[in-house]
């Protein structure tokens, strides 16, 4: 079993690997994997190439990884936490927070000051603005948490609230002027070639610091399985635990949000595909299983979504709505 283990893992990371360079070799120009290595290693190649491959596709590779890595982590914690299969990083309303965030920024400036420079402001701010909706949004339903026990109740609560930031943003797209509504439009499709230097290096300390917070819960998660009742008799700190949850949702979910849109049923899928494979629900094991897939995966769908010409929610959206159907076909097995 553990020789099939090691094996399992050196395949799924040279596959990741392979994707990773495939993912680089995909485009409207046509690099092959030899000028990729000369591109990353100093070679004798055009300039032209080299700007393509380590300002554009290398930066666009690496955020495919890190946001697959940050979903995907974030829908077991969430599985986890409200012991639902259907639990994804965005039930709680983080990824509507976002996109509130997002279209005051886009869509409210040109509505409300629509004077020059108001796009170039707009787009600056348009991540802050929402990763601070996200923030937002987390932060009402902690305080929520900390009034009522019941976690069904908090998920109905961010539920609720996702509905209405949703209305909101329908009336400001339908307030707002055709090009800044297209802008927001754009935004919503996901995007993982748009974040600058800056960006990609934050995100990277987000996913980081999102993925140590959820490997320092494995104890009080893998306790969370067997029900609350009995986490709380083995000592576990469950309101400790949603608070330590929470921020790391909204710091894996809300930052990938804020920098490369909404990414859909990535977070919803990869869990369930890692328990499949791994056959596994412990979160020392799941953890590093989710990790891996959700790279491999989102990487998977960059390629797709760079060959084909189109929006990469679309992708994931697509290869993630098999696997939610079969969970609800089998669920009374895995949960």
């Amino acid at each position: 079993m553990k020789r099939r283990n090691k094996i399992m893992w050196a395949a799924g990371v040279l596959l990741l690997a392979g994707l990773f360079v495939a993912d680089m070799t995909t485009g409207s120009t046509g690099i092959s994997a030899a000028e990729v290595w000369k591109a990353l290693t100093g070679g004798d190649i055009p300039a032209q190439t080299g700007i393509i491959v380590k300002e554009i596709r290398l930066p666009a590779a690496i955020t495919a990884i890190l946001a697959g890595i940050a979903v995907s982590v974030s829908g077991l914690l969430m599985q986890t936490l409200f012991r639902n299969p259907l639990a994804g990083p965005y039930v709680l309303g983080v990824s509507s927070g976002a996109s509130l965030g997002a279209a005051i920024c886009v869509l409210g400036i040109s509505a409300a000051a629509p004077v020059p420079g108001s796009q170039l402001l707009s787009g600056i701010g348009t991540a802050g603005a929402a990763w601070a909706g996200a923030a937002a949004v987390l932060a009402v339903i902690s305080a929520a948490s900390r009034k009522i026990g019941d976690i069904t109740a908090i998920l109905i609560i961010g539920m609720m609230l996702g509905a209405g930031i949703d209305a909101t943003v329908q009336i400001l797209q339908f307030m707002s002027e055709e090009q800044a509504l297209k802008a927001y439009v754009v935004w919503t499709m996901g995007s993982l070639g748009n974040v600058t230097d800056n960006g990609l290096l934050i995100l990277a300390i987000a996913v980081t610091a999102g993925t140590a917070l959820a490997a320092a819960a494995c104890k009080p998660l893998n306790l969370l399985l067997l029900g609350e009742s009995y986490a709380v008799s083995m000592g576990a700190d469950i309101k400790r635990t949603r608070r330590l949850v929470f921020i790391t949702i909204i710091l894996l979910a809300g930052t990938v949000t804020a920098f490369c849109g909404p990414l859909g049923f990535i977070g919803l899928a990869v869990p369930h595909i890692a328990r499949l494979i791994t056959g596994n629900a412990d979160h020392r094991v799941l953890i590093p299983a989710t990790i891996l897939c959700g790279a491999i995966l989102m990487s998977a769908c960059s390629i797709v979504a760079e060959w084909a010409v189109i929006p990469v929610n679309a992708v994931t959206s697509l290869a993630g709505i098999p696997v939610i159907i079969y969970v609800v076909l089998n669920s009374r097995k895995r949960f």
